[in-house]
């Protein structure tokens, strides 16, 4: 099964090899020769194993406690793709940076794999924080967090009842419940989305029954000629050498994919009810001024408390912000957990 998954994975990065588009710096595979890494487990209230990769800065005072940051990766993705370029670039600031990967992906423990469930992911938020609050070198009184993409709005959820997340930043974020209820733009009607819930559940009788799994969403494998731009934006991150990460054991053919039957719980996913109640903690929301995602950091600013800020980023798309460096504004962040985490 292994050697399958490897042909497979080297037939896709040899085949999307001239999509990658590299401009602006894009380098989601950064590696940073300032801070030191180790992968790390700890168990959320589930007892489930959640991975991490932890980065320190080097020439770290011995005995000193510094202000640390978690930072989740985009939904259907992993630490690899995003997440350790972000956790890398402000551990070299100054923070102990936490990159994890969310219960039922990449190197995380949770069965079906690519299993949607929004509690149990900002569960693992909240233990990434009893894990952090727990080492010597951490301050567990300055512990923020940073979402990327759908992980923005789980960080949302897990910091309304979790008051030791004491600086809350989103880029490109996708509110989850919003965009499988609505779509993009309020473009599902209520009619399609009951179809969408009767699918899946008619799906659960298969699986019960020991039928195969059916997976939804996600990148598509292949461009033609009727793919549409934003298809187009998730491929050349997702199927191309620029952000393509396969996990060991698992397939090229499933990666970015959650399960049918699961994705449904998505429907009853509201994180900005009672974002309000965050303040007086400070919230940052980075969009780019062409996401097609901006929709919901603007929701998101308009209903938060003081303190909070949008920043839109000029020229930058959805993807952009996962990876092009050139775009992604560091220093911003850098300067609102310096002051959100003193």
């Amino acid at each position: 099964m292994r050697k399958l998954v490897i042909l497979l994975g080297l037939l896709m990065a040899s085949l999307s090899v001239l999509g990658a588009d590299m401009s602006n710096g894009a380098d989601n595979f950064y590696k940073s020769e300032k801070v030191t890494m180790q992968k790390v487990t700890f168990k959320n209230q589930y007892q489930m194993k959640t991975a991490g990769n932890l980065f320190v800065p080097k020439g770290l005072k011995a005995g000193s406690k510094s202000a640390a940051i978690i930072v989740g990766h985009p939904m259907g993705a992993v630490k690899e793709q995003s997440s350790n370029l972000y956790a890398q670039k402000l551990a070299e600031q100054g923070f102990v940076t936490l990159a994890i990967d969310l219960s039922f992906w990449g190197e995380s423990d949770g069965q079906p794999r690519n299993a949607v469930s929004p509690e149990i992911y900002a569960e693992d938020f909240s233990a990434a924080v009893d894990y952090l609050g727990t080492q010597t070198f951490v301050d567990r009184n300055r512990i923020g967090v940073l979402g990327i993409c759908g992980s923005g709005s789980f960080v949302i959820s897990a910091a309304k009842i979790d008051p030791r997340m004491r600086a809350i930043a989103t880029v490109s974020m996708y509110d989850m419940g919003a965009a499988n209820r609505n779509g993009l733009q309020h473009s599902v009607t209520v009619e399609q989305r009951k179809q969408a819930i009767a699918a899946a559940a008619e799906q659960r009788y298969v699986e019960f029954t020991g039928g195969k799994s059916k997976y939804t969403s996600g990148t598509v494998h292949e461009l033609t000629d009727t793919s549409n731009a934003i298809e187009r934006e998730f491929y050349d991150f997702y199927r191309t050498p620029r952000g393509e990460f396969t996990p060991q054991d698992q397939s090229p053919l499933l990666t970015t994919h959650p399960t049918l039957t699961s994705n449904a719980k998505f429907m009853n996913f509201y994180p900005f009810n009672d974002i309000e109640t965050i303040s007086p903690r400070p919230m940052l929301f980075i969009t780019g001024a062409n996401a097609h995602s901006r929709e919901f950091s603007e929701e998101a600013y308009r209903l938060a408390g003081q303190p909070k800020e949008l920043v839109i980023i000029p020229g930058a798309g959805h993807v952009d912000l996962y990876d092009r460096v050139d775009l992604i504004p560091f220093a911003k962040l850098t300067a609102f957990f310096q002051s959100g985490l003193k």
